[in-house]
């Protein structure tokens, strides 16, 4: 039995302030010298990033969709080992999960499984006593979530506050604490969310600053926390990623970092080490060659279309992975940056794909099959996965596709060319250890041609 004290923040929908306050919360206890651990419901990359910055610890996600509800628990003890305390972010609103299956993937589900108090955080702008019906609403749906406190965020003034308060006396469900309305403290956003840190870090330092000064004014922290330790122990047994016997050699795997390519899960890496391999990160914007040695390659997610005219000017860099012929996994925006040109930009040229943005979001839990023999699976491999862009490719798979989708509509998608695995797909290697033990089997029998 493992006893971490947690605390799940949910909200009643999407742009309720859940980021904000996680935030601040871990912020403001992190500045009490405690050792907070932070983790997100679903799979979003970019609000860990705050997460991590606040916390000092690699940021987590527990996806009950794509990792299943049965590795929830080991994944949030293993991210959690050592932390006093546990924040656990939530997705959309409290019971909305993914669509057509029920409560699979929601906040909801994530609680009961982490059999953790949640703290619903309100966006209270533009109501008063209706605050009570919404809460009570809330609180009673599903009685194996345990509703145990509010924290009104967005509150007008003093005088909303008291009437906030008052309505909600009533309802059971006491109030945490109340935030007035401060823009000056939120993030930036664009297309596919909010701004990550790795490109705002100075503002990101000083908004996180102002968000736990808030948070303290405003939330009683001692209750919260009296809350997150009234959590009872979990009898599961923390996730490690397993170990495999070591190639003959450890092979340098090269993975794509810095501010255009942000999606990763920290897991992966884990994997990658687990699996006998030498990580070594690498900044397409900025460096001019690949790592010395190096025998692999992996390309995340990120913001390539941001980024597209200086990922073009690293001429460079763009040659040494084109001359690369070692394995290379691609995911999004790996596969853009893969491709010969986004918006008319010329890319690396490893596929012969063309990118460009366009005005519609492509979003949603996908299930898929792996088609062809590649560095990362056997036909056959059933994965789970995530498709979040704005950008399309033409053609929008290959002669040999990566995946077969059989959900939500079935499509060919993705490229497997030689030693090359790309593909819009985001699969959480956690769920499926495989790839990236075959990955790391491929890059070690790999050898550079000669010459």
């Amino acid at each position: 039995m493992t006893h971490i004290p947690r605390l799940v923040l949910a909200a009643p929908a999407s742009g309720s302030g859940k980021t904000t306050v996680a935030t601040g919360l871990m912020a403001a206890f992190a500045e009490r010298g405690m050792a907070v651990s932070g983790h997100k419901v679903g799979p979003d990359y970019i609000d860990p990033g705050y997460h991590a910055l606040v916390t000092g610890r690699p940021g987590r996600n527990l996806d009950a969709y794509l990792c299943g509800p049965e590795r929830v628990a080991p994944l949030f003890l293993h991210g959690a080992a050592g932390a006093e305390l546990a924040v656990v972010e939530g997705v959309m609103g409290l019971f909305d999960g993914a669509s057509g299956l029920g409560e699979t993937g929601s906040t909801a589900q994530v609680a009961k499984v982490l059999r953790a108090p949640v703290v619903l955080v309100v966006d209270a702008s533009s109501q008063s006593r209706s605050v009570a019906a919404l809460v009570h609403g809330f609180a009673s749906w599903d009685t194996g979530v345990r509703l145990a406190g509010v924290i009104l965020n967005k509150v007008g003034s003093a005088r909303h506050e008291a009437l906030l308060r008052e309505a909600l006396e009533e309802s059971g469900v006491p109030v945490l604490g109340a935030l007035l309305r401060k823009p000056q403290v939120s993030a930036p956003s664009r297309h596919l969310g909010l701004v990550p840190v790795a490109e705002r870090r100075a503002e990101a330092v000083d908004a996180a600053s102002a968000l736990a000064a808030q948070v303290r004014a405003g939330v009683d922290l001692d209750a919260v926390l009296a809350l997150a330790r009234s959590a009872p122990p979990l009898p599961d047994t923390p996730w490690e990623p397993p170990v495999v016997r070591s190639p003959a050699r450890r092979p340098v795997v090269a993975v794509a970092g810095g501010a255009a390519f942000t999606f990763a899960y920290t897991e992966h890496t884990e994997l990658l080490r687990a699996a006998g391999a030498d990580v070594v990160p690498f900044d397409p914007l900025r460096d001019e060659r690949l790592p010395e040695g190096t025998s692999g390659v992996v390309i995340g997610g990120g913001f390539p279309e941001v980024y597209g005219p200086e990922l073009s000017a690293n001429s460079r860099l763009r040659e040494a992975v084109a001359r690369f012929s070692g394995p290379v996994a691609a995911e999004c925006a790996g596969l853009l940056y893969l491709g010969r040109e986004l918006d008319g930009l010329p890319m690396c040229g490893v596929l012969d794909v063309s990118a460009r943005m366009t005005g519609r979001l492509t979003l949603g839990y996908r299930e898929a099959v792996a088609l062809e023999e590649s560095v990362l699976a056997v036909p056959g491999t059933r994965v789970r996965g995530h498709e979040f862009h704005r950008t399309t490719t033409e053609p929008g798979a290959g002669p040999r596709p990566a995946w077969g989708m059989t959900r939500p509509e079935r499509r060919v998608e993705g490229f497997v060319r030689e030693q090359v695995h790309a593909s819009y797909l985001h699969v959480h290697w956690a769920a499926e250890p495989g790839l990236a033990q075959r990955f790391v089997e491929r890059c070690a029998a790999w050898s550079p041609p000669a010459g």
